[in-house]
């Protein structure tokens, strides 16, 4: 069984196998950078309400790399939008560098997004007809940054998750594993505070997902990120600071003999 979540936060990620890189030891700060406050979301079904979460309470410390698991249909992408400021809660509320995200009119939550939060998905959604330089600048161009800029930016990018010499191919000439590492360059491109990841590493295969969750590690800790990551990896979710498990609308931190015990 998990444990209830509590203040405490673990110091270091839990033991990872030989050969693959652990995440370097980690002081939690004294305030969160994510405070989750009684989350609770429904939707209307056929057959009455679907209750997805309810009193969803916990904490996100700045710096942190944590892993969110759960079922298919627990609810964890859902979660996910509502801490980017995606989607709102039917109650509660999301306080996110000290902004109450539920209160954002749809037009602050849109520049909340661009300023502090960085997305990378399971498909990487970049746009075929537009290189890998164009697609990583996007952001920055509907920010208002001159196309000088936003490319020297993106370019940059593109040379920190080692593609910069991919930098004129466009999408479709890439490698899957190439696509998500410019989706990667694409969501911190902006600099932001926040990265979230739903199932980064879900259509690639067991070598190639390891090598874009090192390079999500290694810029987590050189950005000096708070990273959230849903997965259904445990291997990979045992490399993170926590394990949070969401299941049957309620959420519990994952001891480590517990998540020992679900990779095995």
């Amino acid at each position: 069984m998990g444990t209830p979540l509590t203040s405490s936060h673990v110091l270091s990620a839990g033991p990872v196998p030989a050969g693959l890189a652990p995440l370097s030891p980690w002081t939690a700060s004294e305030h969160p950078y994510v405070r989750v406050e009684n989350l609770r979301k429904e939707y209307a079904t056929g057959r009455g309400r679907l209750v997805l979460f309810d009193g969803l309470s916990f904490e996100i410390r700045k710096g942190e790399f944590l892993a969110i698991v759960g079922q298919s249909g627990a609810g964890k992408s859902t979660l996910l939008h509502i801490l980017g400021a995606l989607d709102v809660p039917t109650s509660g509320n999301v306080y996110c560098a000290s902004t109450p995200l539920r209160n954002l009119s749809p037009g602050q939550a849109a520049a909340f997004r661009n300023r502090e939060v960085g997305y990378v998905w399971q498909f990487h959604y970049l746009l075929p007809e537009f290189t890998a330089l164009e697609n990583v600048a996007m952001p920055l161009l509907a920010r208002g940054e001159t196309r000088a800029e936003a490319f020297r930016r993106a370019r940059g990018c593109l040379r920190e998750v080692g593609l910069e010499d991919r930098a004129e191919h466009q999408a479709g000439e890439l490698s899957g594993g190439e696509q998500q590492r410019v989706s990667l360059a694409r969501a911190l491109v902006t600099q932001p505070g926040l990265l979230l990841a739903d199932e980064p590493t879900g259509d690639l295969d067991s070598q190639t997902a390891d090598t874009v969750f090192s390079l999500l590690q290694r810029l987590h800790e050189k950005e000096h990120l708070t990273s959230v990551i849903v997965t259904h990896n445990m291997t990979l979710a045992r490399r993170c600071h926590r394990v949070l498990r969401l299941e049957k609308g309620r959420m519990e931190e994952l001891s480590p003999q517990e998540i020992q015990r679900r990779v095995e």
